[in-house]
């Protein structure tokens, strides 16, 4: 989806370009962060270069402080580890950065999402005999368990924000009303959940995700259609701050690297 706005200058934006500049305006500056590849990564890299000069990347691959100057093609990408401040072996990124609780944010996709930030990137279906077989979790469990916080980017829709997961991969706030803390998990679990539609944030007493803004051009309607629970709706509910020229400046630059 392309949105136009109309202010002094006209912006023009793509949906992943509103979500990838949304999502950077997350990270503080000296925020340590672990990231995915795909709008996580382009995000991360992306507030680097714009408003958190001193964010430090982490990938899985063991890179440390990474500068990459485009986004990486995987976590194998051979620029991360050249532009890193230091590289380590992957059970040293999650024995001592990650279980060591050194880890400010983790940065997540996923197949699926419930209504309280629990992942599915396992199976569709039944677990042995399944209508699709994801990829899998790889370390996100770990990240989700461990990181300070998370943040999740989705597409929303049906499909993907549904009432109840085939299979948790990463537990977000599992069943809510702090049963994740119940589990033993380090983190605090989703912080903010950003999608094509809007942002939803868990509510504070019972943890279940909450739209809290709309971005531009986006309506109510469309967030209750993409979802598979009955929605809630905050009362407080916003408008996101569209990109700027120089968000969507730096963003292009970065992408066309």
């Amino acid at each position: 989806m392309v949105t136009q706005l109309d202010f002094d200058t006209d912006l023009t934006f793509t949906a992943d370009e509103m979500m990838t500049i949304v999502a950077s305006r997350e990270l503080s500056d000296g925020d340590v962060v672990f990231v995915g590849i795909g709008i996580p990564s382009t995000a991360a890299n992306l507030a680097r270069r714009t408003h958190a000069p001193n964010v430090v990347l982490v990938y899985e691959s063991g890179t440390i402080g990474t500068k990459p100057t485009r986004p990486p093609l995987s976590i194998g990408d051979g620029e991360l580890a050249e532009t890193a401040d230091a590289v380590v072996s992957v059970s040293e990124i999650f024995s001592y950065w990650l279980q060591g609780g050194r880890i400010d944010i983790g940065f997540l996709g996923a197949a699926q999402l419930d209504r309280w930030g629990n992942l599915n990137t396992t199976v569709v279906g039944d677990y042995d005999h399944p209508t699709v077989r994801l990829p899998g979790a790889g370390g996100a469990p770990e990240i989700a368990f461990n990181a300070r916080k998370t943040m999740i980017v989705l597409r929303q829709n049906p499909r993907a924000f549904v009432d109840r997961l085939d299979f948790i991969s990463s537990v977000g706030h599992y069943e809510g009303h702090g049963s994740r803390r119940a589990l033993g998990a380090a983190g605090s679990g989703p912080s903010i959940i950003i999608t094509d539609i809007g942002v939803l944030r868990p509510d504070v007493t019972t943890h279940e995700l909450v739209l809290v803004s709309l971005h531009p051009g986006r309506t109510i309607d469309e967030a209750l259609n993409g979802t598979g629970w009955a929605l809630r709706v905050s009362d407080e509910l916003t408008t996101t701050e569209p990109p700027t020229a120089s968000e969507l400046a730096a963003l292009r630059e970065l992408s066309s690297s």
